[in-house]
Parts: structure tokens; sequence; C-alpha cells
């Protein structure tokens, strides 16, 4: 399979007048994050980075409330999911869907035989389906809140992470949950639980895509095999300096999910109200709309060609049909062009 994503090189970029296909923080990275590599990049570009990233380590420490020795950092968090998936995925593995398409792609790369365990027509989790598929299998993954559903399973995940057999590898992908409603992370699980990968990015809640880094959370053991697959120097230092910086500024992350709260339920009211699709209700920084009629790559494409704005179609992924597309949330100003594009479509004048 070809695992898709969105972004203004998904298209021709000439294209594109504002990309809502990437969920990135609306506030785009902090300031402090800016102001570290404008004033360090003169010093560190010459200079191989520090290939354990110690300092970004210790930041993550910090903010999380772990030890360093339970960290290990990746190129982005896609990196650290073929890690595992190089590790782990022997055999089998389960993954429910539709979700993120990089832990199938990794685990077929792997060698390993992918059984899905299809959410619920209402995008619900059941756990009690997942674990049962889960019996005897080296890995399962699971996305909290799912991409590209947007919606929090908190308490289904719990309940697989303490019923799956501690032989069964889980990584538990936590990439939005800092802009998520609620803060039901489940970090501190990787205490009981051996078998246990949490998995962030400073992409998402720190609008820092452009940097590539990613970290996860798990037993010092675990951490230590992860780590052990990393090619020499793979963060560069402009990345972990800004990195430090960011973790530094605790308020961007909370300006920007207050922003997310307010302007998600502004686009649902509105896109509520036209007549070609529906939007679904999601917890974290983007929505998924369902089409009433129609493919949503035709739409995308659409889309695109007549009002300049990008959005995320997800035929792509494994589970979910030609019916949907994604939108991400950003700032209001660039939501009224998403919704007046939106609404062009919806009434003809876009066709």
């Amino acid at each position: 399979m070809a695992c898709s994503h969105g972004g203004v090189y998904s298209v021709d970029p000439k294209m594109v007048r504002l990309d809502c296909s990437s969920s990135v923080n609306p506030l785009g990275a902090p300031g402090k994050a800016v102001r570290a590599i404008e004033r360090s990049a003169g010093e560190l570009a010459p200079m191989y980075p520090d290939p354990e990233c110690r300092d970004l380590k210790k930041g993550l420490a910090r903010y999380l409330g772990v030890n360093t020795d339970q960290i290990a950092v990746g190129n982005g968090a896609a990196e650290i999911i073929y890690w595992f998936a190089r590790l782990f995925a022997k055999r089998r593995v389960v993954i429910p869907a539709p979700t993120f398409c990089e832990y199938e792609l990794a685990s077929q790369k792997a060698g390993a035989v992918v059984t899905f365990v299809p959410l619920a027509v209402d995008f619900a989790l059941d756990a009690d389906a997942v674990i049962a598929s889960a019996k005897g299998v080296d890995a399962l993954f699971l996305c909290n809140p799912n991409n590209p559903t947007g919606m929090l399973a908190t308490r289904a995940i719990k309940k697989v992470i303490e019923d799956v057999d501690n032989t069964t590898k889980i990584m538990l992908d936590e990439c939005f949950i800092e802009l998520a409603d609620r803060q039901e992370t489940l970090l501190k699980l990787v205490d009981r639980h051996d078998n246990l990968v949490v998995l962030r990015s400073l992409t998402k809640s720190f609008g820092m895509a452009g940097l590539r880094a990613g970290y996860s959370v798990s037993s010092p053991a675990l951490a230590g095999q992860l780590s052990s697959l990393k090619v020499p120097w793979n963060v560069n230092g402009l990345a972990q300096a800004a990195g430090v910086a960011a973790l530094a500024d605790r308020r961007h992350v909370a300006k920007a999910r207050a922003l997310v709260k307010k302007e998600r339920a502004f686009l649902y009211e509105r896109l509520n109200r036209l007549e070609s699709l529906v939007p679904v209700r999601s917890d974290a920084n983007y929505l998924l709309l369902r089409l009433k009629s129609g493919d949503s790559t035709h739409f995308r494409d659409r889309l695109m060609k007549k009002t300049g704005v990008l959005v995320r179609d997800c035929s792509t992924f494994t589970g979910m049909g030609s019916q949907h597309v994604r939108i991400a949330v950003k700032t209001h100003k660039e939501n009224m062009m998403l919704v007046k594009a939106l609404e062009e479509m919806d009434n003809g004048k876009a066709r």
C-alpha cells in the first residue's frame, strides 16, 4: 500500500492558498522556538548535533514528569513507529481501522500480517473486539484521539491496555492529545505496563512539523531497544534547540487548545448548515466531514482548483471508503476562508 498524507506537497503546492489538510497547532511554532533557531543557527549549523539529544530529553522529562531513560527521540514520531515495527511486528499485528496509515505500512514492511478491527458505525472503539483479536499477536497499535476521526476513546483504550497479554507490545499514539479538549493522557500507565510505548510529537502540539522531532515514553528497557535502531545524529541540532525552547513555553499549547475548542465549535455549527456534507463530532484539532454524495478525491481536487483550499482526502485510510474528508481547525480568519470555500461548493458556485 501507499501511505498518503496531507500537506501542500501532497498536491501541486502552487495551487494551495490555504492548507487545511495538515492538523498542527493553529498558532504555529512558539516564538521562543523560532528565536532559538535564529539565535543558534550560526553556531549549530557547522556542528554535528548531540546524537543522544540530552538537552531535549531533559526538557521532555521536566515537561512530562518522567525520567530521561524512559524517553526515545526520533526524527518525527514516524521514525519511532518504524523502530517499533522493526522490533516487535514479527508475525501478526492488530490495528483498529480507520486510523493513521503508517502503523500498517511499517508493520507490513517489517513482514507482519495485519489484522484490522473495524471501528463501530459511529467510529467508537470496540475494546472487546480489539482484545479478542489481539490474542497471541506480537504488537498492537492504538491512537487517542484517533486520526482521522478526532475522537477520544480513553476508557476503551485503557481497558485494552490492561486486558491484553503483556507479551504483546502496544504502541499508543497520543500525538494529538495536547490539543484535545480533555487531557486524558495514559502516559502514566507505562509505569505499570512494561509492554506499552506512548508516542508523542512536537509536530502537532508545538507546530514544528518541518523540524521533525518526535518522542516516545516507555519503560527504560523498551526505550533502550527503540533507541538502538536510530541512525547517528537522527535529530538535527536546530530541531533539538527549538524543542528545548518550545517545551519551556507551556502557555503556547494552552492558548492553542482554547482556540481549537472555540473554533472547532464554530466550524461544526457553520458546516452543519450545509446540505452537501455532515461534520462528525470531534475532541481534537481537526474535524471529519462526511460527504452526502460524490467522491472524496474528486471533492478535494475540485475544491482546491476552484478555491485554493486544500483538505485531506480520507480515501487512503484503510476502512474509510471514499465519502470523507478531514479539515484542520485553524485561526478564525483561516477558518472563515475554509467555510466560504465549502459554502461555494455547497451552493454550486465552485462546480
